[in-house]
């Protein structure tokens, strides 16, 4: 028989593979990535209290990407996080992609971060 791979839970794997490596500080925050069928989200978290400092996602009601399932909006969302990082006055960040394949609009948002002045 085969058994049906559980998509979510290979993610999990990868994800807590990846988080014993990665731990963000007050100086330089984790930026964590989730990407849903239909959205995209990003925040900046202090991993030693567990506090979250800044948040965008394709959600907000400031939102004006059209669709958040695409690059397009991935890209904005980076953007509008990275303008809220800097507004806090955080440049450098460690990127969590979150078990996700780093392509598409992964990679989109992580470029729109850059794009707006944040280090990675």
């Amino acid at each position: 028989m085969f058994k049906k791979q559980d998509r979510s839970a290979a993610r999990n794997k990868r994800h807590k593979r990846v988080r014993n490596k990665i731990f963000g500080t007050t100086e330089r925050p984790r930026l964590a990535v989730f990407r849903s069928e239909k959205n995209i989200y990003a925040q900046l978290i202090d991993d030693t209290v567990g506090n979250t400092i800044v948040s965008a996602s394709s959600k907000d009601k400031n939102f004006s990407g059209g669709v958040g399932s695409n690059k397009a909006a991935a890209r904005l969302v980076g953007e509008i996080i990275g303008k809220k990082a800097i507004e806090k006055g955080i440049k450098n960040i460690v990127f969590d992609r979150g078990g996700f394949v780093y392509h598409g609009r992964v990679q989109e948002l992580a470029e729109g971060a850059r794009s707006s002045g944040l280090e990675f």
